[in-house]
Protein backbone atom coordinates (compact mmCIF):
# COMPACT_ATOMS: atom_id res chain seq x y z
CA UNK A 1 0.00 0.00 0.00
CA UNK A 2 1.89 3.48 -1.39
CA UNK A 3 1.39 6.45 1.08
CA UNK A 4 0.41 9.70 0.93
CA UNK A 5 2.95 12.38 -0.62
CA UNK A 6 4.03 14.61 2.79
CA UNK A 7 3.54 17.54 0.11
CA UNK A 8 -0.24 16.69 -0.16
CA UNK A 9 -1.73 16.27 3.17
CA UNK A 10 -5.89 15.76 3.41
CA UNK A 11 -7.31 19.11 3.76
CA UNK A 12 -9.86 19.49 6.14
CA UNK A 13 -13.43 21.34 4.58
CA UNK A 14 -14.18 24.42 6.39
CA UNK A 15 -18.01 25.12 7.08
CA UNK A 16 -18.89 26.92 3.66
CA UNK A 17 -17.43 24.08 1.70
CA UNK A 18 -18.98 21.50 3.05
CA UNK A 19 -22.61 23.53 3.39
CA UNK A 20 -21.53 24.44 -0.50
CA UNK A 21 -21.52 20.59 -1.11
CA UNK A 22 -24.50 19.29 0.68
CA UNK A 23 -26.77 21.90 -1.47
CA UNK A 24 -27.62 19.83 -4.20
CA UNK A 25 -27.77 16.66 -2.02
CA UNK A 26 -30.67 17.51 0.93
CA UNK A 27 -32.02 19.26 -2.11
CA UNK A 28 -32.33 15.70 -3.29
CA UNK A 29 -33.02 14.37 0.06
CA UNK A 30 -35.85 16.80 0.43
CA UNK A 31 -37.35 15.59 -2.72
CA UNK A 32 -37.12 12.01 -1.68
CA UNK A 33 -38.84 12.72 2.01
CA UNK A 34 -41.49 14.55 0.42
CA UNK A 35 -42.19 11.68 -1.87
CA UNK A 36 -42.98 9.42 0.92
CA UNK A 37 -45.35 12.09 2.77
CA UNK A 38 -47.08 14.14 0.57
CA UNK A 39 -49.07 11.06 -0.83
CA UNK A 40 -50.02 10.29 3.54
CA UNK A 41 -53.00 12.21 3.30
CA UNK A 42 -54.18 12.18 0.27
CA UNK A 43 -54.52 7.77 0.54
CA UNK A 44 -57.41 8.01 1.67
CA UNK A 45 -59.20 9.66 -1.31
CA UNK A 46 -56.55 7.59 -3.64
CA UNK A 47 -58.24 4.17 -1.83
CA UNK A 48 -61.77 6.03 -2.70
CA UNK A 49 -60.97 6.67 -6.60
CA UNK A 50 -59.11 3.55 -7.05
CA UNK A 51 -61.98 1.12 -4.25
CA UNK A 52 -58.99 -0.10 -2.38
CA UNK A 53 -59.31 -1.52 1.06
CA UNK A 54 -57.36 -1.26 4.66
CA UNK A 55 -54.79 -3.93 3.37
CA UNK A 56 -54.34 -1.83 0.69
CA UNK A 57 -53.89 1.22 1.84
CA UNK A 58 -51.04 -0.51 4.19
CA UNK A 59 -49.25 -1.91 1.16
CA UNK A 60 -48.95 1.23 -0.90
CA UNK A 61 -46.92 2.25 2.14
CA UNK A 62 -45.41 -1.23 2.76
CA UNK A 63 -44.49 -1.89 -0.91
CA UNK A 64 -42.09 1.42 -0.68
CA UNK A 65 -40.46 0.64 2.31
CA UNK A 66 -39.75 -2.85 1.45
CA UNK A 67 -38.17 -1.50 -1.73
CA UNK A 68 -36.15 1.46 0.27
CA UNK A 69 -34.77 -1.60 3.05
CA UNK A 70 -34.21 -4.42 0.64
CA UNK A 71 -32.28 -1.82 -1.78
CA UNK A 72 -30.35 0.37 0.40
CA UNK A 73 -27.78 -2.18 1.73
CA UNK A 74 -27.11 -2.57 -1.96
CA UNK A 75 -26.53 1.53 -2.63
CA UNK A 76 -24.47 1.27 0.53
CA UNK A 77 -22.19 -1.16 -1.01
CA UNK A 78 -22.28 0.58 -4.34
CA UNK A 79 -21.20 4.10 -2.81
CA UNK A 80 -18.20 2.14 -1.32
CA UNK A 81 -17.21 1.06 -4.62
CA UNK A 82 -17.99 3.47 -7.16
CA UNK A 83 -18.17 7.10 -7.58
CA UNK A 84 -21.17 8.41 -5.10
CA UNK A 85 -22.32 11.60 -7.26
CA UNK A 86 -23.21 9.44 -9.97
CA UNK A 87 -25.35 7.29 -7.68
CA UNK A 88 -27.11 9.76 -6.37
CA UNK A 89 -27.63 11.14 -9.83
CA UNK A 90 -29.03 7.71 -10.96
CA UNK A 91 -31.22 7.24 -8.12
CA UNK A 92 -33.09 10.28 -8.88
CA UNK A 93 -33.52 9.49 -12.30
CA UNK A 94 -34.95 6.46 -11.29
CA UNK A 95 -37.30 8.36 -8.70
CA UNK A 96 -38.56 10.50 -11.27
CA UNK A 97 -39.55 7.68 -13.22
CA UNK A 98 -41.83 6.10 -10.16
CA UNK A 99 -43.14 9.08 -10.00
CA UNK A 100 -44.63 9.67 -13.29
CA UNK A 101 -45.62 6.31 -13.17
CA UNK A 102 -47.73 6.39 -9.98
CA UNK A 103 -49.40 9.42 -11.12
CA UNK A 104 -50.22 7.94 -13.90
CA UNK A 105 -51.64 4.88 -12.26
CA UNK A 106 -55.55 3.54 -12.89
CA UNK A 107 -55.40 0.35 -10.46
CA UNK A 108 -54.06 -0.48 -7.45
CA UNK A 109 -51.27 -2.94 -8.59
CA UNK A 110 -49.62 -0.81 -10.75
CA UNK A 111 -49.63 1.89 -8.16
CA UNK A 112 -47.71 -0.84 -6.12
CA UNK A 113 -45.42 -1.62 -8.78
CA UNK A 114 -44.58 2.57 -9.41
CA UNK A 115 -44.49 2.79 -5.16
CA UNK A 116 -41.89 -0.33 -5.72
CA UNK A 117 -39.84 1.82 -8.18
CA UNK A 118 -39.78 5.11 -5.73
CA UNK A 119 -38.28 2.96 -2.83
CA UNK A 120 -35.70 2.08 -5.15
CA UNK A 121 -34.74 5.42 -5.75
CA UNK A 122 -35.57 6.57 -1.91
CA UNK A 123 -33.10 3.80 -0.88
CA UNK A 124 -30.87 5.17 -2.89
CA UNK A 125 -31.08 8.93 -1.70
CA UNK A 126 -30.96 7.78 2.07
CA UNK A 127 -27.77 4.87 2.12
CA UNK A 128 -25.80 7.89 -0.26
CA UNK A 129 -26.84 10.98 1.64
CA UNK A 130 -25.57 9.32 4.99
CA UNK A 131 -22.61 8.00 3.32
CA UNK A 132 -21.52 11.40 1.37
CA UNK A 133 -21.88 12.79 4.79
CA UNK A 134 -19.45 10.33 6.21
CA UNK A 135 -16.98 10.99 4.15
CA UNK A 136 -16.41 14.60 4.17
CA UNK A 137 -17.31 15.41 8.17
CA UNK A 138 -15.47 13.91 11.37
CA UNK A 139 -17.81 12.48 13.49
CA UNK A 140 -17.17 15.29 16.23
CA UNK A 141 -18.94 17.44 13.69
CA UNK A 142 -21.43 15.66 12.12
CA UNK A 143 -23.89 16.37 14.73
CA UNK A 144 -24.46 19.89 13.50
CA UNK A 145 -24.56 18.58 9.57
CA UNK A 146 -26.82 15.46 10.72
CA UNK A 147 -29.21 17.88 12.32
CA UNK A 148 -29.41 20.11 9.37
CA UNK A 149 -30.48 16.63 7.66
CA UNK A 150 -32.94 15.58 10.31
CA UNK A 151 -34.15 19.62 9.61
CA UNK A 152 -34.79 18.93 5.75
CA UNK A 153 -36.02 15.35 6.63
CA UNK A 154 -38.62 18.02 9.19
CA UNK A 155 -39.36 20.28 6.60
CA UNK A 156 -40.04 17.07 4.02
CA UNK A 157 -42.32 15.38 6.42
CA UNK A 158 -43.97 18.45 7.16
CA UNK A 159 -44.93 20.37 3.89
CA UNK A 160 -45.61 16.96 2.00
CA UNK A 161 -48.99 15.94 4.29
CA UNK A 162 -49.72 20.02 3.61
CA UNK A 163 -48.83 20.39 0.02
CA UNK A 164 -50.75 16.60 -0.50
CA UNK A 165 -53.59 17.69 1.11
CA UNK A 166 -54.17 20.96 -0.55
CA UNK A 167 -53.38 18.83 -3.79
CA UNK A 168 -55.76 16.97 -2.96
CA UNK A 169 -58.39 19.66 -2.17
CA UNK A 170 -57.46 21.62 -5.36
CA UNK A 171 -58.80 21.38 -8.83
CA UNK A 172 -55.41 19.03 -9.50
CA UNK A 173 -56.25 16.16 -7.62
CA UNK A 174 -54.70 13.19 -5.99
CA UNK A 175 -52.31 12.25 -8.93
CA UNK A 176 -50.17 15.95 -8.90
CA UNK A 177 -49.15 14.56 -5.66
CA UNK A 178 -46.96 11.97 -7.62
CA UNK A 179 -46.25 14.43 -10.41
CA UNK A 180 -45.07 17.18 -8.30
CA UNK A 181 -41.78 15.67 -7.33
CA UNK A 182 -40.77 15.00 -10.79
CA UNK A 183 -39.75 18.92 -11.33
CA UNK A 184 -38.35 19.05 -7.89
CA UNK A 185 -36.12 16.30 -8.31
CA UNK A 186 -34.84 17.76 -11.50
CA UNK A 187 -34.05 20.99 -10.04
CA UNK A 188 -31.92 18.85 -7.24
CA UNK A 189 -30.34 16.94 -10.03
CA UNK A 190 -28.99 19.84 -11.75
CA UNK A 191 -27.94 21.52 -8.15
CA UNK A 192 -25.80 18.10 -7.35
CA UNK A 193 -24.08 18.09 -10.97
CA UNK A 194 -22.88 21.85 -9.70
CA UNK A 195 -22.44 21.25 -5.87
CA UNK A 196 -21.63 18.19 -5.02
CA UNK A 197 -17.97 18.27 -5.75
CA UNK A 198 -16.11 14.85 -4.29
CA UNK A 199 -12.96 13.30 -5.61
CA UNK A 200 -13.53 9.18 -5.80
CA UNK A 201 -10.84 6.52 -5.42
CA UNK A 202 -11.62 3.65 -7.85
CA UNK A 203 -11.88 0.25 -5.69
CA UNK A 204 -11.54 -3.25 -7.06
CA UNK A 205 -15.62 -3.76 -7.43
CA UNK A 206 -17.25 -6.92 -6.54
CA UNK A 207 -20.73 -7.03 -5.51
CA UNK A 208 -22.48 -9.51 -4.12
CA UNK A 209 -25.67 -9.89 -6.02
CA UNK A 210 -26.20 -13.53 -4.68
CA UNK A 211 -26.81 -12.27 -1.32
CA UNK A 212 -28.80 -9.48 -2.83
CA UNK A 213 -31.31 -11.74 -4.02
CA UNK A 214 -31.37 -13.60 -0.93
CA UNK A 215 -31.74 -10.53 1.01
CA UNK A 216 -34.85 -9.70 -0.83
CA UNK A 217 -36.53 -12.59 -1.81
CA UNK A 218 -36.08 -13.90 2.66
CA UNK A 219 -37.35 -10.26 3.61
CA UNK A 220 -39.88 -9.39 0.87
CA UNK A 221 -41.71 -13.29 1.70
CA UNK A 222 -41.73 -12.61 5.00
CA UNK A 223 -43.20 -8.98 5.06
CA UNK A 224 -45.99 -10.66 2.31
CA UNK A 225 -46.89 -13.42 4.82
CA UNK A 226 -47.36 -11.02 8.00
CA UNK A 227 -49.24 -8.79 5.65
CA UNK A 228 -52.52 -11.16 4.93
CA UNK A 229 -52.43 -13.67 7.37
CA UNK A 230 -55.02 -13.98 9.95
CA UNK A 231 -57.12 -12.31 6.93
CA UNK A 232 -60.42 -14.18 6.25
CA UNK A 233 -59.56 -13.35 2.49
CA UNK A 234 -56.11 -15.34 2.50
CA UNK A 235 -54.97 -17.61 5.02
CA UNK A 236 -55.10 -18.16 8.65
CA UNK A 237 -52.01 -17.34 11.02
CA UNK A 238 -51.75 -21.68 11.37
CA UNK A 239 -52.20 -22.81 7.80
CA UNK A 240 -50.00 -24.44 5.15
CA UNK A 241 -49.17 -21.22 3.30
CA UNK A 242 -47.59 -19.79 6.81
CA UNK A 243 -45.82 -22.51 7.10
CA UNK A 244 -44.29 -22.47 3.08
CA UNK A 245 -44.17 -18.98 3.77
CA UNK A 246 -42.37 -18.89 6.87
CA UNK A 247 -39.98 -21.58 6.26
CA UNK A 248 -39.05 -20.18 3.12
CA UNK A 249 -38.21 -17.26 4.07
CA UNK A 250 -36.17 -18.36 7.33
CA UNK A 251 -33.95 -20.34 4.71
CA UNK A 252 -33.43 -18.18 2.46
CA UNK A 253 -31.81 -15.37 5.56
CA UNK A 254 -30.44 -18.51 6.91
CA UNK A 255 -28.76 -19.11 3.38
CA UNK A 256 -27.62 -14.97 3.52
CA UNK A 257 -26.03 -15.40 6.42
CA UNK A 258 -24.02 -18.50 4.85
CA UNK A 259 -23.10 -16.31 2.15
CA UNK A 260 -22.02 -13.15 3.74
CA UNK A 261 -19.83 -15.14 5.63
CA UNK A 262 -18.13 -16.55 2.90
CA UNK A 263 -18.14 -13.44 0.25
CA UNK A 264 -14.79 -11.40 0.07
CA UNK A 265 -17.23 -7.97 -0.33
CA UNK A 266 -20.78 -9.20 1.42
CA UNK A 267 -23.65 -6.86 0.98
CA UNK A 268 -23.99 -6.48 4.77
CA UNK A 269 -20.43 -7.26 6.59
CA UNK A 270 -21.08 -9.84 9.55
CA UNK A 271 -17.95 -8.21 11.24
CA UNK A 272 -19.37 -4.71 11.13
CA UNK A 273 -23.00 -5.38 11.97
CA UNK A 274 -22.05 -7.66 15.03
CA UNK A 275 -20.07 -4.69 16.16
CA UNK A 276 -21.49 -4.21 20.03
CA UNK A 277 -22.16 -0.31 18.92
CA UNK A 278 -23.45 -1.01 15.88
CA UNK A 279 -25.34 -4.35 16.88
CA UNK A 280 -27.31 -2.26 19.28
CA UNK A 281 -28.17 0.83 17.38
CA UNK A 282 -29.59 -1.94 14.32
CA UNK A 283 -32.06 -3.32 17.32
CA UNK A 284 -32.79 0.05 18.52
CA UNK A 285 -33.02 1.25 14.59
CA UNK A 286 -35.51 -1.77 13.72
CA UNK A 287 -37.95 -1.12 16.97
CA UNK A 288 -37.59 3.20 16.15
CA UNK A 289 -38.32 1.95 12.41
CA UNK A 290 -41.94 0.12 13.48
CA UNK A 291 -42.82 2.85 15.99
CA UNK A 292 -42.31 5.53 13.09
CA UNK A 293 -43.63 4.34 10.35
CA UNK A 294 -45.80 2.18 11.78
CA UNK A 295 -47.27 4.67 14.21
CA UNK A 296 -47.19 7.71 11.97
CA UNK A 297 -48.58 6.26 8.82
CA UNK A 298 -51.78 5.87 10.28
CA UNK A 299 -51.93 9.52 11.99
CA UNK A 300 -53.67 11.03 8.86
CA UNK A 301 -55.48 8.48 8.37
CA UNK A 302 -57.47 9.07 11.69
CA UNK A 303 -57.64 12.64 11.09
CA UNK A 304 -59.78 13.17 8.13
CA UNK A 305 -61.20 9.21 8.64
CA UNK A 306 -62.45 8.94 12.26
CA UNK A 307 -61.69 13.15 13.21
CA UNK A 308 -64.14 14.31 9.46
CA UNK A 309 -60.83 16.22 8.54
CA UNK A 310 -60.31 17.58 5.02
CA UNK A 311 -56.29 16.32 3.87
CA UNK A 312 -54.86 20.02 4.44
CA UNK A 313 -56.72 20.01 7.68
CA UNK A 314 -55.14 16.63 8.72
CA UNK A 315 -52.10 18.22 7.31
CA UNK A 316 -52.27 21.27 9.97
CA UNK A 317 -53.03 18.97 12.24
CA UNK A 318 -50.09 16.60 12.12
CA UNK A 319 -47.91 19.88 12.69
CA UNK A 320 -47.39 19.46 16.18
CA UNK A 321 -45.61 16.06 15.60
CA UNK A 322 -43.09 17.53 12.83
CA UNK A 323 -42.28 20.11 14.97
CA UNK A 324 -41.07 18.01 17.77
CA UNK A 325 -39.16 15.94 15.16
CA UNK A 326 -37.37 19.13 13.64
CA UNK A 327 -36.77 20.45 17.28
CA UNK A 328 -35.45 17.06 18.53
CA UNK A 329 -33.22 16.75 15.71
CA UNK A 330 -31.63 20.49 15.56
CA UNK A 331 -30.98 20.63 19.12
CA UNK A 332 -29.60 17.38 19.94
CA UNK A 333 -27.34 17.61 17.17
CA UNK A 334 -25.90 20.95 17.82
CA UNK A 335 -25.68 19.99 21.22
CA UNK A 336 -23.50 16.63 20.64
CA UNK A 337 -21.41 18.50 18.24
CA UNK A 338 -20.50 20.90 21.15
CA UNK A 339 -19.84 18.51 23.85
CA UNK A 340 -18.93 15.35 21.88
CA UNK A 341 -21.63 13.12 24.27
CA UNK A 342 -24.44 11.46 22.24
CA UNK A 343 -25.83 8.12 24.66
CA UNK A 344 -27.85 11.00 27.02
CA UNK A 345 -30.16 12.18 23.99
CA UNK A 346 -30.48 8.22 22.70
CA UNK A 347 -31.80 7.53 25.75
CA UNK A 348 -33.83 10.81 26.45
CA UNK A 349 -35.27 10.33 22.58
CA UNK A 350 -36.60 6.71 23.77
CA UNK A 351 -38.14 7.67 26.50
CA UNK A 352 -40.02 10.58 25.12
CA UNK A 353 -40.22 7.75 22.10
CA UNK A 354 -42.18 6.03 24.57
CA UNK A 355 -43.93 8.35 26.25
CA UNK A 356 -45.39 10.24 23.08
CA UNK A 357 -46.81 6.74 21.91
CA UNK A 358 -48.39 5.88 25.41
CA UNK A 359 -50.08 9.04 25.38
CA UNK A 360 -51.42 8.73 21.77
CA UNK A 361 -52.67 5.08 22.73
CA UNK A 362 -54.79 7.03 24.62
CA UNK A 363 -56.65 8.79 21.86
CA UNK A 364 -60.18 7.71 20.41
CA UNK A 365 -62.96 9.35 18.06
CA UNK A 366 -63.39 11.81 20.63
CA UNK A 367 -60.12 12.89 22.53
CA UNK A 368 -59.86 17.06 21.76
CA UNK A 369 -57.46 17.92 19.06
CA UNK A 370 -55.14 19.98 21.49
CA UNK A 371 -54.11 17.11 23.11
CA UNK A 372 -53.52 14.71 20.42
CA UNK A 373 -51.17 17.87 18.91
CA UNK A 374 -49.52 17.44 22.62
CA UNK A 375 -48.98 13.57 22.41
CA UNK A 376 -48.06 13.45 18.89
CA UNK A 377 -45.33 16.37 19.57
CA UNK A 378 -43.95 14.31 22.16
CA UNK A 379 -43.53 11.56 19.86
CA UNK A 380 -41.79 13.82 16.99
CA UNK A 381 -39.44 15.00 19.84
CA UNK A 382 -38.17 11.83 20.67
CA UNK A 383 -38.01 10.80 16.84
CA UNK A 384 -35.66 13.50 16.36
CA UNK A 385 -33.37 12.87 19.15
CA UNK A 386 -33.15 9.16 17.67
CA UNK A 387 -33.12 8.58 13.92
CA UNK A 388 -29.66 10.46 13.12
CA UNK A 389 -27.69 10.12 15.94
CA UNK A 390 -28.59 6.35 15.93
CA UNK A 391 -26.82 6.36 12.46
CA UNK A 392 -24.19 8.86 13.88
CA UNK A 393 -22.89 6.06 17.06
CA UNK A 394 -22.15 3.63 14.26
CA UNK A 395 -20.20 6.06 11.90
CA UNK A 396 -17.93 6.91 14.97
CA UNK A 397 -17.08 3.16 15.03
CA UNK A 398 -15.90 2.18 11.79
CA UNK A 399 -13.35 2.98 9.07
CA UNK A 400 -14.45 5.53 6.60
CA UNK A 401 -13.89 3.11 3.89
CA UNK A 402 -17.48 1.50 5.09
CA UNK A 403 -19.08 4.43 6.37
CA UNK A 404 -21.76 3.51 3.26
CA UNK A 405 -21.97 0.18 3.84
CA UNK A 406 -22.21 0.72 7.94
CA UNK A 407 -24.86 3.61 7.64
CA UNK A 408 -26.75 1.19 5.01
CA UNK A 409 -27.08 -1.08 7.36
CA UNK A 410 -28.78 0.75 9.97
CA UNK A 411 -31.17 2.45 7.41
CA UNK A 412 -32.01 -0.81 6.40
CA UNK A 413 -33.05 -2.34 9.19
CA UNK A 414 -35.19 0.88 10.31
CA UNK A 415 -36.60 0.70 6.91
CA UNK A 416 -37.71 -3.40 7.30
CA UNK A 417 -38.57 -2.42 10.82
CA UNK A 418 -40.82 0.35 9.14
CA UNK A 419 -42.51 -2.17 6.25
CA UNK A 420 -43.13 -4.67 9.24
CA UNK A 421 -44.84 -2.05 11.34
CA UNK A 422 -47.04 -1.24 8.89
CA UNK A 423 -47.62 -4.12 7.45
CA UNK A 424 -48.40 -5.75 11.05
CA UNK A 425 -50.16 -2.87 12.86
CA UNK A 426 -51.80 -2.43 9.32
CA UNK A 427 -53.61 -5.90 9.42
CA UNK A 428 -54.32 -5.20 13.27
CA UNK A 429 -56.02 -1.97 12.26
CA UNK A 430 -57.87 -3.93 9.68
CA UNK A 431 -59.05 -6.76 11.80
CA UNK A 432 -60.28 -4.29 14.48
CA UNK A 433 -61.79 -1.89 12.78
CA UNK A 434 -63.52 -4.56 11.23
CA UNK A 435 -64.38 -6.09 14.84
CA UNK A 436 -65.46 -2.77 16.09
CA UNK A 437 -67.49 -2.00 12.76
CA UNK A 438 -69.54 -5.45 13.61
CA UNK A 439 -70.26 -4.75 16.87
CA UNK A 440 -71.11 -1.15 16.26
CA UNK A 441 -73.60 -1.62 13.03
CA UNK A 442 -75.50 -4.84 15.16
CA UNK A 443 -75.87 -2.67 17.81
CA UNK A 444 -77.47 -0.09 15.86
CA UNK A 445 -79.85 -3.03 14.45
CA UNK A 446 -77.96 -2.40 10.72
CA UNK A 447 -77.56 -5.78 8.77
CA UNK A 448 -73.84 -6.73 8.36
CA UNK A 449 -73.27 -8.58 4.98
CA UNK A 450 -69.68 -9.99 5.66
CA UNK A 451 -66.40 -8.73 7.15
CA UNK A 452 -64.75 -7.45 4.41
CA UNK A 453 -67.44 -3.96 5.11
CA UNK A 454 -65.33 -3.30 7.89
CA UNK A 455 -61.65 -2.24 6.17
CA UNK A 456 -63.42 -0.44 3.51
CA UNK A 457 -61.67 2.30 2.88
CA UNK A 458 -64.55 4.46 0.76
CA UNK A 459 -66.64 6.61 3.52
CA UNK A 460 -68.48 8.69 0.99
CA UNK A 461 -70.57 6.48 -0.40
CA UNK A 462 -72.18 5.24 3.04
CA UNK A 463 -75.54 5.85 4.14
CA UNK A 464 -74.81 8.61 7.08
CA UNK A 465 -75.36 6.74 9.73
CA UNK A 466 -73.04 3.49 8.65
CA UNK A 467 -70.52 6.41 7.75
CA UNK A 468 -70.19 7.95 11.96
CA UNK A 469 -70.17 3.95 13.20
CA UNK A 470 -67.08 3.45 10.83
CA UNK A 471 -65.51 6.78 11.76
CA UNK A 472 -65.86 5.86 15.51
CA UNK A 473 -64.35 2.28 14.71
CA UNK A 474 -61.56 3.97 13.25
CA UNK A 475 -60.76 6.35 15.43
CA UNK A 476 -60.95 4.35 18.59
CA UNK A 477 -58.86 1.37 16.42
CA UNK A 478 -56.32 3.10 15.96
CA UNK A 479 -54.81 4.21 19.45
CA UNK A 480 -54.48 0.15 19.81
CA UNK A 481 -51.73 0.79 16.75
CA UNK A 482 -50.15 3.12 19.11
CA UNK A 483 -50.13 1.31 22.27
CA UNK A 484 -48.28 -1.63 20.44
CA UNK A 485 -46.02 0.68 18.82
CA UNK A 486 -45.40 2.07 22.35
CA UNK A 487 -44.28 -1.32 23.60
CA UNK A 488 -41.74 -1.71 20.67
CA UNK A 489 -40.11 1.27 21.54
CA UNK A 490 -39.24 -0.07 24.47
CA UNK A 491 -35.94 -2.47 22.98
CA UNK A 492 -34.90 0.72 21.51
CA UNK A 493 -34.57 2.18 24.86
CA UNK A 494 -33.11 -1.17 26.03
CA UNK A 495 -30.79 -1.14 23.42
CA UNK A 496 -29.19 2.28 23.65
CA UNK A 497 -28.59 1.62 27.29
CA UNK A 498 -26.13 -1.01 26.55
CA UNK A 499 -24.59 1.14 23.95
CA UNK A 500 -21.01 1.42 24.97
CA UNK A 501 -20.53 5.51 24.15
CA UNK A 502 -17.20 6.40 22.62
CA UNK A 503 -15.95 9.71 22.34
CA UNK A 504 -16.73 11.13 18.99
CA UNK A 505 -13.17 11.15 16.65
CA UNK A 506 -12.58 14.47 15.17
CA UNK A 507 -11.03 12.73 12.39
CA UNK A 508 -13.08 11.40 9.20
CA UNK A 509 -11.34 7.98 9.69
CA UNK A 510 -9.99 6.04 12.02
CA UNK A 511 -6.54 6.72 13.38
CA UNK A 512 -3.79 3.97 13.17
CA UNK A 513 -1.94 3.16 16.97
CA UNK A 514 0.80 5.03 16.91
CA UNK A 515 4.11 2.48 17.05
CA UNK A 516 6.85 3.81 19.27
CA UNK A 517 9.48 2.06 16.97
CA UNK A 518 7.83 4.04 14.07
CA UNK A 519 8.87 6.82 12.27
CA UNK A 520 5.71 7.06 9.48
CA UNK A 521 3.10 7.06 12.50
CA UNK A 522 4.26 10.42 14.17
CA UNK A 523 2.12 12.63 11.91
CA UNK A 524 -0.23 14.79 14.38
CA UNK A 525 -3.69 13.60 14.33
CA UNK A 526 -5.04 15.95 11.64
CA UNK A 527 -2.63 14.37 8.77
CA UNK A 528 -3.34 10.70 9.79
CA UNK A 529 -5.96 10.09 7.29
CA UNK A 530 -3.63 8.33 4.63
CA UNK A 531 -5.61 5.51 3.57
CA UNK A 532 -8.77 7.39 3.09
CA UNK A 533 -8.05 11.19 0.64
CA UNK A 534 -11.31 10.59 -1.21
CA UNK A 535 -13.03 11.63 2.17
CA UNK A 536 -11.44 15.12 2.55
CA UNK A 537 -10.27 16.20 -0.59
CA UNK A 538 -12.76 17.91 -2.43
CA UNK A 539 -12.58 19.48 -6.20
CA UNK A 540 -12.66 22.99 -5.22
Amino acid sequence: MSSQPTAAPPVAMTHRQIMEALTGLLAAFFTAILSSTIVANALPTIMSDLHGTQTDFAWVITAALLANAVTTPIWGKLSDLFNKKLLVQLSIVIFVAGSVMAGLSETIPLLLTARVIQGVAMGGLTALAQSIIGTMIPPRDRGKYSGYMGAVMAVGTAGGPLLGGFIVDSPLGWRWTFFVCVPLAVVALILLQVTLKIQHIKRPAKIDWLGSILLTSGVSLLLIWVSFAGNPAYYDWVSWQSAAMVGGGVVLLALLVLVESKVEQPIIPLKIISERTTALAILASVAVGIAMFGSTTFLGQYFQVARGATPTEAGLLTLPMIAGNLTGSVVSGLLISRTGKWKGYLIGGSILLIGGLGLAGTMDHTTELWQAGIFTAILGLGLGMLMQNLVLAVQNTVRASDIGTASASVAFFRSVGGAIGVAVLGAVLSSRVTELATQGLAAAGIPVSGGAGGASMDLVDMPAPVREIMRAAYGDATAEIFLISAGVAVVALLSVLFIKERPLRSTVDIQPEVQPDSQSEVQPDANAERTTPELTSVNR
